[in-house]
C-alpha cells in the first residue's frame, strides 16, 4: 500500500506540473502562425517576412510561419492544436470548425474599403471558351476541393448561370497558382481562383493577359479570416486583435494586399456555411 502522504504529494505535483503546462500553452514564447497554402511554401514565406517582423516586435513572442502541405492538413494542424493562429479561407474555416477546432474568428483583410472579394473566372485565350456557357463540354481547373474562391464560389456561380458540374469536367489542381497556370498552359480551357490572387500573379508575371482572358467574377463574399486558438490567454487574444486592428504600416500592409483589418466574428461566415452542400456535386 503506498504511503498516504506521498501519494498527496505526488497528485500535488502532478497538478502543478499541469498547471504551468497549462499556462505555457495559454501564453506560450513561441507562436506558431499557419499560412493559407495558396500558393508555393517558398512564395508565401517571403510575402509574409515583413508582416512575420511586425507581429514579433508587437507581441514581443517568437514567431514561427508554417505553411502546410494543403488545406485538410492545415486544418488538422488547427484541430490537433500544432498552430496557434491561422489564415483560412472561409470555406476551410468553417470546415475546421465543423471538424472540431476549437478557433475563433477576430480578423479580415480590408481591401478596397471592404472585408469581401471575389472570385474570378478566367479561360485560355486559344480556345473557344469566351462565356460561361462555353465550359460545357470542357476541362476546368479548380484549386484545393476545400477552397472557397477556387472551388465552392465559382461553382455556384456556374450553376447559376445554368452551368451544372456535370456538364463539363472539373479537377482540382491544388493551389490558386496552379489552376491559373494550367489554365495558361493549356492543360485547362478554364479555370477559377481568388480575384486578389489572380491580379499579383498578373502583377508578378506569372500569368500573362496575352495568354489568358477574364470571363467574369463572382458575387462578394466575406473574405479570409484571421483565427486564434480559444485557449490562449484573454489577455494574449486581446492584444493580437489589436496587433492586427491597428496595423497602419504601409511596409507591412501592401505585401499582404490589405489596407488594414477589421474584426470579424463567426457570423460573418454564414453566407460561406450555405456553400456546403455543394462539396458533394
Amino acid at each position: 500500500m503506498k504511503h498516504p502522504i506521498k501519494c498527496l504529494l505526488l497528485g500535488a505535483t502532478l497538478t502543478a506540473t499541469a498547471g504551468v503546462a497549462m499556462a505555457g500553452k495559454a501564453n506560450p514564447e513561441t507562436l506558431k502562425v499557419a499560412l493559407l497554402p495558396d500558393e508555393s511554401p517558398q512564395q508565401i514565406i517571403k510575402q509574409n517576412e515583413a508582416f512575420q517582423d511586425y507581429l514579433e516586435d508587437e507581441l514581443g513572442k517568437e514567431i514561427k510561419l508554417v505553411v502546410t502541405t494543403d488545406y485538410s492538413s492545415m486544418m488538422e494542424a488547427a484541430r490537433f492544436e500544432r498552430v496557434d493562429l491561422a489564415y483560412f479561407g472561409p470555406l476551410s474555416y468553417v470546415l475546421a470548425s465543423n471538424k472540431g477546432a476549437d478557433i475563433v474568428p477576430f480578423a479580415a483583410k480590408l481591401t478596397h474599403g471592404t472585408a469581401t472579394y471575389r472570385s474570378v473566372l478566367i479561360a485560355n485565350r486559344n480556345t473557344d471558351v469566351d462565356s460561361f456557357a462555353d465550359i460545357e463540354g470542357k476541362d476546368m481547373a479548380y484549386g484545393d476541393q476545400a477552397s472557397t474562391s477556387s472551388h465552392l464560389i465559382p461553382k455556384q456561380h456556374l450553376i447559376k448561370q445554368g452551368v451544372e458540374p456535370s456538364e463539363y469536367s472539373g479537377h482540382h489542381t491544388g493551389t490558386h497558382d496552379a489552376a491559373a497556370t494550367a489554365v495558361q498552359n493549356g492543360h485547362a480551357q478554364a479555370g477559377a481562383l481568388s480575384e486578389p490572387i489572380f491580379e499579383s500573379l498578373v502583377e508578378r508575371g506569372v500569368i500573362s493577359k496575352d495568354k489568358v482572358k477574364v470571363l467574369g467574377h463572382s458575387a462578394p463574399y466575406p473574405d479570409y479570416p484571421w483565427t486564434m486558438q480559444s485557449y490562449l490567454d484573454d489577455d494574449l487574444k486581446a492584444k493580437i486583435r489589436e496587433t492586427f486592428l491597428g496595423l497602419e504600416d504601409k511596409a507591412v500592409l501592401e505585401p499582404l494586399g490589405a489596407e488594414g483589418f477589421v474584426a470579424v466574428s463567426e457570423a460573418d461566415y454564414a453566407p460561406v456555411r450555405e456553400l456546403l452542400p455543394l462539396l458533394e456535386r
